[in-house]
């Protein structure tokens, strides 16, 4: 069976790191993707939709420090639903992208002064993350593909 997500798309804020009792980083931040189609009267709209994208191990650990709001990445990994209990006793479910792969596509120049934002393009990979995972997260909606040229021009 496949399971695969590719996005290209902005951070809408700072990532948001935790820490699982083994001590492993787990990055979470929200990724906007915008979708452009014509309605009925011709008229282009938009729509943005959010993801949340989840980064493991030593994936979490490099991009905890480089991701900042408004940074345009490539994403690459599987969609994963989860479900917990709430303190308030209901059930509650979401989807989130857990990433594989990572590439800032933002050009170097956009967040210049970051001493650690070494190069635009880092890239990284790592394994498969631990089953079971306790944090909460929101869901999302997925849309229409746009063409990967959209993305590149700013």
């Amino acid at each position: 069976m496949l399971n695969k997500v590719m996005l290209i798309g902005n951070l809408g804020a700072d990532p948001t790191i935790r820490y699982r009792p083994s001590g492993d980083p787990v990055v979470t931040f929200n990724l906007a993707t915008t979708s452009k189609y014509k309605g009925q009267n011709g008229e282009v709209k938009e729509v943005t939709d959010w993801h949340r994208i989840v980064l493991f191990g030593r994936l979490a650990s490099v991009y905890s420090e480089l991701l900042r709001k408004g940074m345009r990445v490539y994403i690459e990994g599987r969609i994963r639903t989860r479900s917990w209990v709430g303190s308030d006793g209901q059930k509650r479910f979401t989807t989130e992208i857990v990433a594989k792969q990572l590439l800032i596509l933002s050009p170097k120049k956009q967040f210049a002064g970051r001493d650690e934002f070494s190069d635009a393009g880092v890239e990284e990979t790592f394994s498969e993350e631990p089953l079971n995972d306790s944090f909460e997260t929101d869901s999302f909606n997925d849309f229409e593909d746009v063409s990967f040229d959209d993305f590149l021009s700013d």
